[in-house]
């Protein structure tokens, strides 16, 4: 009995807003929220949620002989949960039939395992995690960002856990060998491949439309034919197609979803074909030989190498600056600029800059919001840098010694700004004497402080403030908190003496637990 594996790769990145450079230092919001919302809801509309409930009801026609599995990146879990739900609910339903294997990967469908190993580990973890919390069931197969793989990622990959492994069928690496074998590590024997067969994949993701290919229209009964009139040795056929393929990229118009529909009745009708998972694979089969990958490889385009993502000057800037900050980040503890850093990693950023615009210049327009690729790298680049200086920022407010900091007593300091601003009769100076340390910290204490202190809180506490203090502590600011104080304070209708008393209350006892006064 001969196997066929069908894997589909379900993923979307948050994409960046138009962001300039004007906006370095001032505004830390870097994604175009209505875009991506657009986009998901578009794909799960035409293509995930129609495609999902199509293989619901191959199963149920088939029962346990039509199997499917797929990965499902970390970031394309997360864009559901927030915009499109009922996609999400779809897939649920598909891994409740036991009929689907979910494929572990890197959370935020990253190319980390090219640079940092330590990240590459830790977003296997978090995404098998997520699988497991999301759909019930633990990942034992990977597939890597891309289909990226090489000897010594291979290696990695075994040493987290995994046993099988699936890659694309290079002809560069195979040579005269079949990808319809089952394959093995170079380094690590017991790490078995799947090798995607790119020929009939791409007869169906790439040429299923196209009316000028030889072959089209392409029907069940044809690819079928295909399947059936290789060797009878060949003991597995890869088909590992983008999801979007059912739907978006070729429209329901094109007939595809028809084409799936009659697929596994041709199969079973004509061949000695059955549906396998790639765990189910790899626990039958033994692998024939090692496969030797000493260069990454990858399922883009006619070179199957890595230049899609990392083939000029621009790329590799940008892919070296996000990941020089890799130790920073992971030292800190700020939950935004772990999520920022991990959704920045995605590798559409780095393929929105490529300038191979020949044969696959469809593909690299797909789904692409830029217009040139310089205008990709400069619109990364201005967000790249305002994330480096909030990493910085975090950073130093982490070893800033608190007990180094020189705070007056606030006591002293009190009765310091009552003689030259006098204070309101009712004015409560227990609830709020800590409240004037404020004007006296220096720079560097009051940039320790900021980070716990939201300006439009602070813009209420300054409202009746005297206005040489307002500008003395505006001074000393930061200039982008600076500019978003003058923002808040202009943006502020005449509060009530309560309501200014009680920010300078949270004012006072923030305060107080930073300088333990």
């Amino acid at each position: 009995m001969r196997s066929i594996c069908f894997y589909f790769q379900v993923h979307q990145p948050f994409r960046l807003r138009t962001y300039r450079f004007f906006d370095i230092g001032e505004n830390h919001r870097y994604f175009d929220d209505y875009q991506n919302r657009s986009i998901i809801r578009r794909v799960s509309e035409r293509s995930y949620i129609p495609m999902n409930n199509l293989l619901l009801s191959l199963i149920k026609e088939y029962g346990a002989a039509f199997k499917v599995s797929f990965s499902i990146s970390g970031i394309a879990i997360d864009q559901m949960e927030m915009y499109a739900p009922e996609a999400l609910e779809s897939f649920k339903k598909l891994a409740a039939t036991g009929n689907v294997e979910f494929l572990a990967e890197t959370y935020a469908h990253s190319m980390a395992a090219l640079k940092n190993p330590d990240e590459f580990r830790f977003q296997v973890k978090k995404h098998a995690d997520r699988i497991e919390s999301v759909f019930g069931v633990k990942p034992t197969a990977f597939r890597n960002t891309e289909l990226i793989y090489s000897d010594q990622i291979g290696a990695m990959v075994h040493d987290l856990g995994f046993n099988v492994l699936l890659t694309e069928g290079a002809k560069h690496i195979l040579g005269w060998k079949s990808p319809n074998f089952l394959y093995c590590n170079a380094i690590n024997p017991k790490l078995k491949l799947l090798l995607r067969n790119y020929q009939l994949s791409d007869d169906i993701g790439f040429r299923f439309s196209n009316q000028n290919w030889i072959e089209w229209p392409l029907s069940a009964e044809k690819f079928a034919g295909w399947l059936k009139a290789y060797d009878k040795n060949q003991q597995v056929v890869n088909i590992f197609l983008d999801y979007e393929t059912f739907g978006e990229h070729q429209w329901a118009e094109t007939g595809i979803f028809d084409f799936m529909k009659a697929l596994p009745r041709q199969i079973f009708a004509t061949t000695d074909f059955t549906f396998s998972t790639p765990t189910e694979i790899a626990n039958r089969l033994q692998p024939v030989s090692a496969v030797n990958v000493p260069h990454a490889i990858s399922w883009a385009d006619e070179e199957r190498d890595l230049t899609a993502w990392l083939g000029n000057e621009m790329q590799d800037e940008a892919f070296d600056s996000l990941y020089h900050l890799a130790d920073k980040v992971n030292k800190s503890d700020n939950k935004d600029i772990q999520k920022d850093w991990l959704y920045l990693q995605s590798s559409d950023h780095f393929y929105y800059m490529c300038t191979k615009w020949f044969s696959d210049g469809a593909v690299h327009n797909y789904f692409n919001p830029y217009s040139t690729p310089y205008e990709a790298f400069i619109n990364y680049m201005n967000v790249l840098s305002d994330f480096i200086g909030r990493v910085e920022n975090n950073q130093e407010k982490k070893t800033q010694p608190v007990a180094e900091l020189n705070i007056p007593d606030p006591s002293k300091l009190t009765r310091k700004i009552q003689e030259v601003t006098p204070q309101p009769d009712d004015a409560d100076e227990n609830e709020t004497g800590n409240f004037e340390v404020l004007f006296s910290l220096s720079k560097k204490e009051l940039k320790h402080a900021l980070g716990q202190i939201d300006m439009k809180n602070l813009a209420y506490a300054l409202f009746n403030r005297a206005e040489e203090e307002v500008e003395q502590l505006r001074k000393n600011l930061p200039v982008a908190y600076r500019n978003e104080l003058a923002k808040a304070l202009q943006a502020l209708k005449k509060p009530r003496k309560s309501v200014i008393d009680a920010h300078q209350k949270k004012i006072s006892e923030l305060l107080q637990t930073l300088f333990k006064h």
